[in-house]
C-alpha cells in the first residue's frame, strides 16, 4: 500500500479570525488557527478491502459523499463564495477519504442539517456524515454512529449585554436550537422552553434581534458565532451536558464501523486530529483536549 499526502497551507491570526472567514476555495481552506497548518491528507494508493463492502465500493469508485454542516464556523462552514466547507468535522472526514484513497478534491460535499443526517444516510444521499452529530442510543437505532471524534459540552449563547449567566437563568425562557438536534433535549431537562428553528443560523438571528432570549449547543460551536458576532454576542456557563459527536454511516454497511475507529485512531496517533483541532478550533489561550476514546464496535 502506497500513500500519497497533501498540505495545505495557511497562517491566520486567531480564533476570532478564524471564525469569521473561514471559507475555501478550490479545495484550499482560507483560513486557520493563529500559526497552525492545515494537517497533511494521507491518501491511500490503491486501498484493498474485502470484496463486497462498502469500502470496496466506495474506493473502486474513487469518489464519496460527506454530509457536513454549512453554518457552523470552526466545524462545517461555507460562505455563499466558497466552493468548499472548512472546518475540524471537514478535516476529520478527509482523513477518513483519504484511508479509502480518495483524495480532497474527489469528496462531493454534502450540505446537512439536524433534521436531515439520518434521512441522507437511509437513502444513500451521502456515505458519511461529520456533521457535529452527536452519538445516541436512539440514532443507533436508525443508523450507524461510531467515535466519537470530539466530545464538548452544551453552553448558552446571549447577546453581548445579557444578564444571563447560563442555563439556570432561562427556566421557562425560549431557547433556541436546530430542530432533531439532542440540544433541543437538553434544555428542556434543563427546564427551559425548547424552541426549535431550521438549523443553527436562523437561532443566531433570533437572538440577535431579540425573538429569542438565547440558543444552545455544543460550546464550540457557540464560540465560533461569537466570534463571528463579536461584541454583539457572547457564549455564557458551564457546560451542562455532554456531547461525543461521531461518524454516522448507513446500518446497511455495518463492516464501515471497522474502518471508521482506525482512521479515527490513525489520525489520533499520528497527531493530524490535533492539527486539525489546532487549525480549526484553536488559537491562543484554547488547549488542545485530549484524544477521546472510541467506543467499541458492536457485532
Amino acid at each position: 500500500m502506497r500513500f500519497t499526502r497533501t498540505r495545505t497551507m495557511a497562517v491566520t491570526a486567531g480564533l476570532a479570525l478564524a471564525m469569521s472567514a473561514c471559507g475555501g476555495s478550490a479545495g484550499e481552506p482560507a483560513t486557520g488557527a493563529e500559526g497552525a497548518e492545515a494537517p497533511e491528507v494521507e491518501v491511500v494508493e490503491n486501498p484493498e478491502f474485502e470484496a463486497g463492502t462498502k469500502m470496496a465500493e466506495i474506493a473502486e469508485a474513487g469518489k464519496i459523499t460527506i454530509g457536513v454542516k454549512f453554518d457552523q464556523p470552526g466545524l462545517g462552514f461555507k460562505g455563499a463564495a466558497d466552493d468548499v466547507p472548512t472546518g475540524f468535522d471537514v478535516e476529520i472526514a478527509k482523513q477518513i477519504a483519504g484511508q479509502l484513497g480518495i483524495a480532497p478534491e474527489d469528496i462531493t460535499w454534502e450540505e446537512t442539517i439536524s433534521d436531515n443526517r439520518e434521512p441522507y444516510l437511509q437513502q444513500g444521499r451521502v456515505d458519511l456524515v461529520l456533521a457535529t452529530y452527536s452519538i445516541t442510543d436512539e440514532r443507533r437505532q436508525v443508523v450507524g454512529q461510531t467515535g466519537p471524534y470530539l466530545v464538548t459540552g452544551q453552553q448558552v449563547l446571549v447577546k453581548a449585554d445579557s444578564d444571563i449567566t447560563g442555563i439556570a437563568d432561562l427556566e421557562g425562557e425560549e431557547v433556541c436550537a436546530a430542530s432533531g438536534s439532542t440540544s433541543l433535549e437538553n434544555v428542556e431537562t434543563e427546564g427551559a422552553v425548547p424552541a426549535p428553528a431550521d438549523n443553527y443560523a436562523a437561532c443566531v438571528d433570533d437572538v440577535l434581534n431579540d425573538t429569542v432570549p438565547a440558543m444552545s449547543t455544543d460550546g464550540a460551536i457557540l464560540l465560533g458565532y461569537a466570534a463571528e458576532n463579536e461584541g454583539e454576542l457572547k457564549v455564557v456557563g458551564d457546560e451542562f451536558s455532554e456531547e461525543r459527536i461521531g461518524v454516522g454511516y448507513s446500518k446497511d454497511a455495518p463492516e464501515m464501523c471497522e474502518f471508521i475507529n482506525e482512521s479515527l485512531q490513525s489520525s489520533f496517533d499520528n497527531d493530524t486530529w490535533a492539527e486539525a483541532y489546532q487549525f480549526t478550533l484553536g488559537g491562543e489561550g484554547i488547549e488542545t483536549p485530549e484524544t477521546p476514546t472510541l467506543d467499541d464496535c458492536q457485532a
